[in-house]
C-alpha cells in the first residue's frame, strides 16, 4: 500500500510538472516504476528515474524532428 502511494505522487508530480514530452515521463515513469519493484521494492523511486529519462528522450526525439 505504501508503495503505491509513493507511485501515485510521483506520477502527479510528474503530470503537474507538464512540458513538452508529458507522455515520454509517464511511459518511463511506468517502466521505471515496473524495474524498480522487481529490483528492490523501489518502485517511487524507479518512477523518478523513468520519468526523468523519458523526458530526455522523448525531448532529443522532438529536437531530432524539429531538424529535419
Amino acid at each position: 500500500m505504501k508503495k503505491s502511494i509513493v507511485l501515485a505522487l510521483s506520477l502527479s508530480a510528474a503530470i503537474m510538472a507538464g512540458g513538452v514530452a508529458e507522455a515520454g515521463c509517464l511511459g518511463g515513469a511506468v517502466v521505471g516504476g515496473v524495474a524498480g519493484h522487481m529490483a528492490g521494492h523501489h518502485a517511487g523511486l524507479g518512477a523518478v528515474g523513468g520519468c526523468a529519462v523519458g523526458h530526455h528522450m522523448a525531448k532529443k526525439k522532438q529536437a531530432r524532428m524539429a531538424g529535419h
